[in-house]
């Protein structure tokens, strides 16, 4: 929930998530179908919580949440509800993309959602007071790093390695992607992968490849895991 990115390939589109957690937090539950609002979804869930941070659900529309929104802010611990909670709220929703747009938010920490629906690409932000929704050109190439893990200087960063990548000759296919994402640059403190002398790691890559079917590829690094599952 700390770095994602997406893609457009030739015919599919791609969407990959890295999240960096404390050691202390329990692994995520490997991704599973299930049924919410009579809905089919398939995530990765967070046993602490109950909620998740990448979710697909039967009509190939992805929700991807990354904590924090435009800068870094104190977090108090006492909020009403979980972000994650909120992530599934939304994709399990008849209409997702308006349930994104009108969710009630009072008293939820800040995060951004990077919204797909076909041919759909919005990048939500909610800050604590109010809502951002920008809609994006799902033909170019797009990166987010968490606000809470990364100051400004390392997300340009981070966002100008992105682009060194894509403009390296080849097809960014979701192998290529997830090889770009496995990576820490020889930086264990902001690399893509972390390993923080504080704690803070890189627990999983999650992957979606969305075109004639959904795919979501979810590799556990503690553990040296891959699960993969299809809403066909």
């Amino acid at each position: 929930m700390c770095t994602v990115s997406f893609v457009a390939n030739k015919d599919s589109f791609i969407i990959t998530s890295n999240r960096d957690e404390h050691i202390a937090r329990p692994l995520a539950y490997e991704p599973r179908e299930d049924t919410i609002n009579k809905r089919k979804i398939i995530y990765p869930k967070d046993p602490k919580a109950g909620g998740t941070w990448f979710a697909i659900n039967e009509d190939y529309v992805a929700t991807v949440l990354l904590n924090g929104a435009f800068r870094r802010q104190k977090y108090t611990g006492n909020y009403r509800k979980s972000r994650g909670l909120v992530l599934l709220e939304i994709i399990s929703s008849k209409v997702p993309i308006d349930q994104l747009r009108k969710i009630e938010l009072y008293d939820i920490a800040p995060f951004t959602i990077v919204f797909w629906e076909e041919p759909i690409l919005i990048e939500f932000r909610w800050d604590g007071r109010r809502r951002y929704i920008k809609e994006l050109n799902p033909k170019e190439h797009h990166i987010w790093s968490s606000t809470t893990l990364y100051t400004p200087e390392v997300i340009k960063y981070r966002s100008e390695l992105f682009e060194q990548f894509m403009s390296l000759p080849g097809e960014k296919n979701h192998q290529r992607l997830l090889e770009f994402h496995t990576g820490n640059n020889k930086d264990r403190e902001n690399g893509f992968v972390i390993n923080r002398e504080n704690g803070l790691r890189t627990f999983s890559i999650t992957q979606a490849v969305i075109g004639a079917d959904a795919t979501l590829m979810h590799k556990d690094l503690l553990n040296n895991r891959e699960h993969l599952l299809t809403i066909k």
